[in-house]
């Protein structure tokens, strides 16, 4: 399978009242395209600080990180910036959605920021928002949505650039239970459909819809199993 990026011996240190506290502790990990991860841990595990490393938002104290095989410590800012714009899709708990834009100028905005033309941009957009189900709301603002339709509209807005990837923290937070399954199942079609999903969840019962699971405890990657359809199956941890 080809790789969309390795993380090698990842360490991450913060500097707290005159201690050094290490977040993450030699993190190895190789992510495939067509995979789809959840990084499974409780709160204070590492969970976010892995997450804004893997999505470029944050730098790692030590190890490397290679992604599409281009070393993410020798990018400059503009290339980072690229690359969240274009190879990692973000869908975020609270949605992130601009409440004075529409749900097809939200998809629309990071086609922008691409220089995409204005056509151009509306018929990804279109096409991304009839994917998640939501073509009879292309003009509703995000106060005339529920919340898992804002979630949709999010998952749209990481899917319009094509990503290599879509990284998802914790997506089903700020929904219930019933909403939350549902845009699980939407993960899990778009991971059928050739997508590469990674999701970030303390939930376990998230977790159980991916197709391959991490454990993360005080800051270390630990192999997981879950059982989905039938299948068993685990990932490989570098080491």
């Amino acid at each position: 399978m080809q790789e969309i990026l390795r993380l090698k011996d990842i360490v991450k240190c913060y500097r707290l009242g005159g201690q050094e506290q290490v977040v993450l502790d030699n993190v190895n990990l190789t992510i495939c395209r067509g995979d789809f991860i959840a990084i499974l841990g409780p709160s204070g595990a590492g969970k976010s600080t892995l997450m804004n490393i893997i999505g470029c938002l944050d730098v790692p104290t030590g190890g490397r990180y290679i992604l599409g095989g281009r070393d993410v410590a020798a990018m400059t800012e503009a290339q980072l910036a690229r690359v969240r714009n274009r190879e990692i899709g973000f869908v975020f708990q609270s949605f992130q959605l601009l409440p004075r834009l529409n749900a097809l100028e939200n998809v629309e905005l990071p086609l922008i920021y691409a220089g995409l033309p204005r056509r151009r941009r509306r018929e990804l957009a279109l096409a991304v928002l009839e994917r998640v189900g939501l073509q009879d709301k292309v003009y509703n603002y995000p106060n005339q949505l529920s919340g898992g339709q804002q979630q949709r509209v999010a998952i749209a807005r990481s899917l319009v650039t094509d990503p290599a990837l879509i990284l998802a923290d914790e997506p089903t937070g700020a929904l219930d239970q019933k909403t939350g399954q549902q845009i699980m199942a939407l993960f899990q079609e778009l991971n059928a459909d050739g997508r590469t999903v990674v999701v970030i969840t303390h939930d376990a019962q998230v977790a159980g819809y991916a197709r391959k699971i991490l454990r993360i405890v005080d800051g270390r990657l630990f192999p997981g199993e879950v059982d989905l359809a039938g299948q068993r199956e685990h990932i490989d941890v570098l080491g």
